[in-house]
C-alpha cells in the first residue's frame, strides 16, 4: 500500500520560504510520475512534476521560485518555495503514480501572509 505523508507547511509572511516534503513508503524506482499540487479552493491545480524520464514542468504561476526534486536515498519529493505570495496561500498536495494509479497524500496547508 502507498502512503504519502507531507510536512513542511505553515505561515509565513509575502516575500519568505518554505520547504515542503513528501515522504513515499515505496521504493521511488516504481513510480512513474511524481509532482505538488494544490488547492486554494475545491479544485486542484498542478504546481510541478517530475516526469518518469526526470523531465521537469512547473506552473507559469511558479516558474523561477520554486523547484521541485527527489531525494532517492531518503525516499522523498521536495518542493522549495521562495519569494512567496499570499495567491500561493494553499493546501499542497503530494502526487505519485506507481502501477497506473494515481496517489494522493493528506494535504499541508501553506498560508503565506502581506
Amino acid at each position: 500500500q502507498v502512503q504519502l505523508v507531507e510536512s513542511g507547511g505553515g505561515l509565513v509572511q509575502a516575500g519568505g520560504s518554505l520547504r515542503l516534503s513528501c515522504a513515499v513508503s515505496i521504493s521511488m524506482n516504481r513510480i512513474n510520475y511524481m509532482g505538488w499540487y494544490r488547492a486554494p479552493g475545491k479544485q486542484r491545480q498542478l504546481v510541478a512534476f517530475i516526469a518518469r524520464d526526470g523531465s521537469i514542468k512547473y506552473a507559469a504561476s511558479v516558474e523561477g521560485r520554486f523547484t521541485i526534486s527527489r531525494d532517492d536515498a531518503k525516499n522523498t519529493i521536495d518542493l522549495q518555495m521562495n519569494s512567496l505570495k499570499p495567491e500561493d496561500t494553499a493546501v499542497y498536495y503530494c502526487l505519485v503514480n506507481t502501477n497506473f494509479q494515481d496517489h494522493w497524500g493528506q494535504g499541508t496547508q501553506v498560508t503565506i501572509s502581506s
